[in-house]
């Protein structure tokens, strides 16, 4: 996945700018992005504070990690049970 220009820091104080009354034409203008970049950060990052964005980062990784690590048990699971439906 391609690493964005803004970190989640950025995306939050560009967030808080429109909270607190810019038009959210100009901040799209002065940041050189899209309205629909802006909403969809809107709906990831609406009301977060950095710390709620690291804690969601970190808590991403670690399903990504936990979902890997299952996909190759139950491949292991399935390796096993069809060799012993093999007869030798």
């Amino acid at each position: 996945m391609r690493k964005g220009k803004y970190s989640d820091e950025q995306v939050i104080a560009i967030l808080r700018e429109q909270e607190s009354g810019r038009p959210t034409a100009e901040i799209c203008r002065k940041y050189g992005i899209s309205n629909a970049t802006f909403y969809k950060w809107k709906s990831t990052f609406g009301g977060m504070q950095v710390s709620d964005a690291k804690r969601l980062k970190a808590l991403e990784e670690e399903n990504r990690r936990l979902k890997k690590r299952l996909a190759e048990e139950v491949m292991d699971n399935a390796t096993l049970k069809e060799m012993l439906t093999k007869n030798f």
